[in-house]
């Protein structure tokens, strides 16, 4: 693992695994609200047989993800259905990172926040309408949410 020359804490940093084409495949810890880009330049770069035309350059990273540089899928050649996109994945609400849960729809960093301190203060989640009990979480805002959560 490739470590950082100053004293940080676990939350000023995410790991990712960077993998597929690259120049220097393994797992990195980057400053928070790096984007994929970064985790690519810290691995060395793209091979040079490599195309990083499938990924998003511009994502921000999430903490324990895997980039897969190179990589070619039936997705990644229609423009309308973009490849892997942190948005599609469904989260577990009893394990998903504050950074992770900021990836929803319309979730930022108060409301991850929130979810995480009502799963550690009743012991996790134990249904997905559990959701409503957060403050913040209406019902137009649960809708969005509940199709990308799993407990």
């Amino acid at each position: 693992m490739t470590q950082a020359t100053s004293p940080t804490t676990a939350t000023t940093k995410v790991t990712v695994h960077v993998t597929g084409k690259i120049r220097n495949p393994g797992v990195y810890r980057l400053p928070t609200g790096a984007r994929v880009a970064d985790a690519v330049t810290a691995a060395g770069g793209v091979s040079r047989t490599a195309s990083t035309g499938s990924l998003n350059l511009a994502r921000r990273l999430i903490d324990g993800e895997q980039i897969v540089v190179g990589a070619t899928s039936p997705q990644a050649a229609s423009p309308a259905q973009p490849a892997t996109d942190p948005a599609t994945t469904i989260l577990d609400l009893n394990s998903a990172t504050p950074d992770q849960l900021e990836q929803l729809p319309g979730v930022g960093e108060v409301l991850a926040a929130r979810i995480t301190e009502f799963r550690t203060t009743r012991g996790g989640f134990t249904t997905i309408d559990q959701l409503r009990e957060v403050s913040g979480i209406g019902p137009r805002k649960f809708e969005e949410i509940k199709s990308k959560v799993r407990v």
